[in-house]
């Protein structure tokens, strides 16, 4: 079986104040070139299909033409599931009409588990849609007062799909979380992607899904394996930060054998414009030739420019923002120094504690501490930018 892994599209995109729907549009339509080229048997996108729960209408619209285009016209299934930025309620709506026609979206996590099979010339192929979802839902839903954190959280749910699992015929997971080699903490690989929780580690361990003989992940916007070959995330199809303007972007070509062995190839895609660091004295810079690249300008200068950006743009008319090197520098260095003198929320509670009342928190003043920092952020994820 043929799948495209993809991932991480955030229709509706605003970077540095420039909506990213045209350029969506543009990558997308290789996306559809590429399906015609290569006809695979499916197409999975394993979350952050939108950038925002609440979505402006063009990316709504091209996300609804993309699909349509997909199942109704080439015939291929998709199957997709909620991020950490969707809206859980807004990608689940009609999910069980739309699955008649090819379409199985899976937003909200729910204890009633059925795989999506599908077939080829090998036999099923069983899917396993996990859309993200906090800690305290799982624990809820799942009854288990055991779920403190997304580690927890996963090892339940992958529990909790094992006892009914088909394990003579293939499956394949597809999620969206933090998943790091040993469940360690490691740097998100870009600034556009939020953190998933406060007051605890947000990572998950990649020996979860040994049971699985494909693993399709969404959050992390760099394509790259966890552990070993078969635990992959595709990386976003666009650069959508500075912190991501080294990534080559595309998505993942998977093909799954008889026995549940993969092969993995990486299909690249040319976005509209780059988004590229541009770095030298204003002088040179503006003897470059014009581009119509989004670029972050780094100007050398030691002295004062004036009017840097509208000079700037006189050769990068899309430039998104310019600065000079030696105060960025100064800059990071100060953040530096703050990082590390700062002190983690819940230290900030046991001290508050400790001068005010003169003792310790409790377990279960620290837990709920932590769960309402938790609330805030779920809060702040539904909050249209």
């Amino acid at each position: 079986m043929k799948i495209f892994h993809t991932a991480d599209w955030h229709l509706g995109k605003l970077v540095q104040g420039v909506y990213m729907t045209e350029d969506q549009h543009y990558i997308l339509q290789q996306f559809m070139q590429a399906i015609d080229e290569e006809k695979p048997d499916v197409i999975v996108i394993a979350g952050d299909l939108y950038d925002r729960s609440m979505p402006p209408i063009e990316a709504v619209n091209l996300l609804n033409d993309i699909l349509a285009e997909i199942i109704l016209e080439k015939k291929i299934p998709v199957l997709a599931v909620a991020g950490n930025h969707d809206s859980a309620g807004r990608l689940n709506f009609g999910s069980s009409l739309m699955s008649d026609s090819g379409l199985h979206i899976k937003g909200q996590f729910t204890k009633d588990h059925a795989p999506i099979v599908l077939h080829d010339a090998n036999g099923e192929v069983h899917f396993h849609l996990v859309p993200y979802a906090e800690p305290a839902s799982v624990r809820t839903i799942l009854d288990d007062d055991s779920i403190r954190s997304h580690q927890d959280a996963m090892e339940k749910i992958i529990d909790h799909i094992e006892q009914s699992m088909d394990t003579t015929k293939r499956n394949v997971f597809i999620g969206h979380a933090f998943v790091t080699k040993y469940g360690e903490e490691e740097a998100n690989t870009s600034d556009s992607e939020r953190p998933l929780s406060i007051g605890g580690s947000d990572c998950i361990n990649a020996a979860l899904f040994k049971s699985f003989n494909y693993t399709a992940l969404g959050h992390l916007h760099k394509a790259h394996f966890v552990l070993n070959d078969t635990i992959r995330y595709a990386g976003s199809p666009l650069k959508y930060s500075l912190s991501e303007h080294l990534h080559e972007k595309g998505f993942l070509i998977v093909e799954l054998d008889a026995q549940g062995d993969i092969a993995v190839t990486k299909r690249k895609l040319v976005p509209r414009r780059d988004l590229r660091v541009v770095e030298g004295l204003m002088d040179d810079l503006l003897k470059l030739s014009p581009s119509d690249d989004y670029v972050f300008v780094r100007l050398t200068d030691t002295t004062s420019v004036a009017s840097p950006m509208e000079r700037i743009r006189t050769v990068f008319p899309h430039a998104m923002h310019v600065e000079r090197k030696a105060l960025r520098q100064e800059i990071q260095h100060e953040i530096q120094a703050v990082e590390t003198e700062k002190v983690e929320d819940i230290d900030l509670l046991r001290s508050f504690f400790k001068d005010i009342i003169g003792e310790q928190p409790d377990q279960d003043t620290e837990l709920l501490f932590t769960e309402m920092l938790q609330e805030l952020l779920d809060e702040e994820r539904e909050t249209v930018k």
